[in-house]
């Protein structure tokens, strides 16, 4: 195996520079993708920089231990192992999230999803303060329910971006649900967190105003063509749904949204790259409306579905 912290005369990296280059051209080798990002993200890691610091001490000096130790860290990620279950953070919506294999990494589409609840939020809040104020009634804090959290990227972004919003959000993992606490404690965000399998605990909690969900839509038929890190490191109950059933959670959602939605309501839910035509003949099934939202490439990224 090619040393990753050397170049082609055997020498080691003296500065940060030759390390950047030389990790780069090393993942380059292995076939990954976003190889000079995951350099940048594996270095800067390495010297406890973030990354504009990084840019910023292109010619510091490396030490010994510095060298060692990311040469570990690249051997890895040149065997498969995301990037960011090595440094154990991702950046979701301008934060970083502590992220370990017990939970799905956080996918920059997902701030989509984010995106869409807080304009939601935000329409209905400004709907009621109005219809409040001619009223006279007092106004409570919108409800916002989160189905399978995972690291928590979702409920307490949304936590922190809408405030004075009441946000829960379940998970059937513990240790998922252990990490979704301890981001939310460091981030500085009130999530109420549930364990329960499937929908029940948020039915018996009560409807929200709003609830999203990133849910598992893979048939395990088709893992195969999953990218082999995603396959090989991420949560299988994160990914796959009941064989030959892709889209088992996002109908149940769909059939169980007057128990977990309240009148007025909407379900945002994220779907896979070629599932918005299955879902909408599921939609056409129940007679019911739906509107599909396109992510940056163009892919029908997010179901909303309104409770009337």
């Amino acid at each position: 195996m090619p040393n990753p912290s050397k170049g082609r005369d055997g020498e080691p990296p003296r500065t940060v520079r030759d390390m950047l280059a030389r990790g780069r051209d090393f993942l380059v080798r292995k076939d990954r993708q976003a190889a000079r990002l995951e350099a940048e993200l594996l270095v800067a890691h390495v010297l406890g920089m973030g990354r504009l610091e990084l840019f910023l001490a292109l010619e510091r000096p490396v030490e010994p231990a510095e060298v060692d130790r990311a040469r570990g860290l690249f051997v890895r990620c040149g065997e498969g192992e995301p990037c960011a279950y090595i440094t154990g953070k991702r950046e979701f919506y301008g934060r970083d999230f502590q992220v370990e294999p017990g939970v799905l990494i956080p996918r920059p589409e997902t701030e989509l999803l984010v995106d869409l609840a807080c304009e939601h939020i935000r329409r209905a809040r400004s709907v009621r303060e109005g219809e409040g104020e001619s009223e006279g009634q007092p106004q409570h804090g919108p409800r916002v329910s989160e189905f399978g959290t995972g690291s928590g990227c979702i409920a307490i972004t949304l936590a922190l971006e809408l405030k004075g919003a009441r946000v829960r959000a379940s998970d059937v993992s513990p240790a998922a649900l252990a990490i979704a606490r301890r981001n939310a404690e460091r981030l500085g965000a009130r999530v109420e967190f549930l364990q329960g399998d499937g929908l029940d605990v948020l039915m018996r909690a009560g409807g929200a105003d709003l609830l999203c969900a990133n849910p598992p839509y893979i048939d395990p038929a088709d893992g195969r063509g999953l990218d082999p890190q995603v396959r090989a490191f991420e949560p299988q109950e994160a990914l796959f749904t009941p064989p030959g059933d892709p889209e088992f959670w996002i109908r149940s959602l769909i059939d169980e949204r007057s128990r977990l939605v309240r009148p007025g309501g909407s379900l945002l839910v994220e779907l896979g790259f070629d599932q918005a035509p299955r879902v909408r003949r599921l939609l056409a099934e129940r007679e019911l409306e739906g509107r599909f939202h396109a992510d940056l490439e163009g892919t029908l990224r997010i179901l909303e579905v309104p409770l009337r």
